[in-house]
């Protein structure tokens, strides 16, 4: 229980009806999740205004209503208070529910468009073998030290956060990792959160079906930079155009890293083979079980943190060389057959070139590159042509299927995939719309020594069509079928 005028401690208010004095049991967004003595934030989604709501939270026992437009039938004895936006409202109501836990542990925050996940998991990874207690939030997990819990979204609500953060402090983790995602950002769910450093990896083309232009999305990435404290660091990639961008208006300490250009943190590739990548950092050299050209930017970012975060440069470059790869990022399977399946999460035009071009760079050309990708439905659709032109071009086959479908009709989906497939490269073209026949067929297709790559669905368990989840695993698929040839 917390007194409702401590909880909303910093909510810039526009007015209130009733008594701030009143103490409040629990916080949601949600009119289903309502108990006696809750309150209720209305939040404007995409598809649904929980002012609609009000009315249902406050027989569901409800007690206080935060809204941006007080409604019309004010009821006795609930407090209303009128914000300017409930977003941020939750936001900064959650963390002082729950005692600021941000501020009682080092909070790092990943954001860009790809490696998100494998840098923050590393991180993660990382600081747990050198003994600290430590938390990850991420699009696989979120954990808390030992304590692992199911992800559903890149950036949770900011309930979840500031709740995982709470027990992450009752805990004594110190260090905890955290994804930070455009849309949450944008739905101002990293507000009121103090964060000691945010790192940024890229910018390629995503989520232009929530944020219109690339413009926007480059902007709100930067917006989280913009709020990060004068005690905090801001760690980004220079290679990227619009890494300084990021860090124009920062009040934080400043650094950089590349691979091409001059940064603070600069590596360079010794060798790239399928067991691995040497690589030179500044003046030290060190080998990784990761694999490609993206995981030296990956590996340089985890380096550049852990010594930004007080971490002896030598047992950096020992606990790197002891790290594993996250699961459906660039994780591979070697069959009895000596067949490669790689499986990962490549899921936009850069990530797609990124992991062929890796492949492409190791593998002899005497063998074949069969590549099984699809795109998800109701998504930014501009990105399946520039996926299937990519895909056909830097494949020796490939296999268009289905992703995650959703509400889309999938033949629709793969229809507009195949046309950005120029015509020399029609005849590497196959089209399985269900995903499973495709990568059966993928495995049927290779012989010794070829490579299959399962682009789009990485560590994904589940497989999304019209509107039910059903169980989907590609590495354990692909590990089926090439089993079966075994035999």
């Amino acid at each position: 229980m917390m007194v409702l005028k401590d909880i909303l401690y910093g909510v810039p208010i526009n007015a209130v009806v009733g008594s701030t004095s009143i103490s409040i049991g629990a916080l949601t967004f949600d009119s289903r999740k309502v108990d006696k003595g809750s309150a209720f934030i209305a939040i404007r989604g995409h598809v649904v205004d929980g002012h609609t709501f009000i009315a249902q939270a406050i027989s569901c026992g409800a007690i206080a209503i935060i809204c941006e437009e007080l409604p019309l039938k004010l009821t006795e004895g609930v407090t209303f208070i009128e914000v300017e936006n409930c977003n941020m409202a939750l936001a900064v109501m959650a963390s002082n529910y729950y005692d600021l836990p941000s501020e009682n542990l080092k909070l790092v925050g990943v954001t860009g468009t790809n490696g998100k996940t494998t840098v923050a998991t590393l991180l993660y990874q990382l600081f747990k073998k050198a003994g600290y207690k430590v938390g990850l939030i991420s699009t696989v997990n979120i954990m808390i030290d030992d304590k692992v819990l199911k992800a559903s979204h890149t950036t949770p609500d900011s309930i979840s956060i500031n709740k995982y953060l709470k027990e992450m402090n009752d805990t004594g983790v110190e260090f905890c990792f955290m994804e930070v995602s455009s849309h949450g950002i944008h739905q101002k769910r990293t507000e009121g959160l103090r964060f000691a450093g945010g790192i940024f990896t890229n910018l390629t083309h995503d989520h232009l079906d929530y944020h219109k232009t690339f413009a926007e999305y480059r902007d709100v990435k930067k917006h989280f930079f913009d709020g990060l404290p004068s005690g905090a660091f801001a760690l980004v990639n220079v290679d990227d155009k619009n890494g300084l961008f990021m860090l124009q208006n920062t009040m934080a300490r400043k650094f950089t890293y590349a691979l091409k250009g001059y940064a603070d943190y600069k590596a360079q590739i010794l060798e790239n083979q399928l067991s691995g990548l040497l690589l030179k950092i500044n003046e030290s050299e060190l080998w990784t079980k990761l694999i490609g050209h993206f995981n030296a930017y990956n590996v340089l970012a985890i380096y550049a943190t852990a010594e930004l975060l007080g971490l002896e440069k030598e047992e950096i470059l020992r606990l790197i060389s002891e790290l594993n790869s996250v699961s459906g990022r660039f994780q591979y399977l070697i069959s009895d057959e000596k067949i490669t399946a790689i499986v990962d999460y490549a899921h936009t035009p850069d990530a797609l070139k990124n992991v062929l071009e890796t492949i492409n760079s190791i593998r002899t050309k005497n063998e074949q590159l069969i590549t099984v990708v699809g795109c998800g439905g109701d998504r930014d659709k501009t990105k399946r042509p520039k996926m299937g032109n990519i895909a056909s071009a830097l494949s020796t086959k490939v296999i268009f299927t289905s992703d995650n479908p959703r509400s889309e009709i999938p033949e629709a989906i793969i229809e507009d995939i195949e046309k950005g497939v120029e015509p020399q490269h029609f005849k590497k073209v196959l089209s399985i719309t269900d995903r499973r026949q495709a990568i059966k067929t993928a495995c049927q297709m290779a012989k010794t020594n070829d490579i299959i790559l399962l682009a789009g669905k990485g560590h994904e368990t589940y497989q999304e069509i019209n509107g039910e989840r059903f169980d989907f695993d590609d590495y354990k698929i692909v590990q089926e079928y090439l089993k079966q040839l075994q035999k």
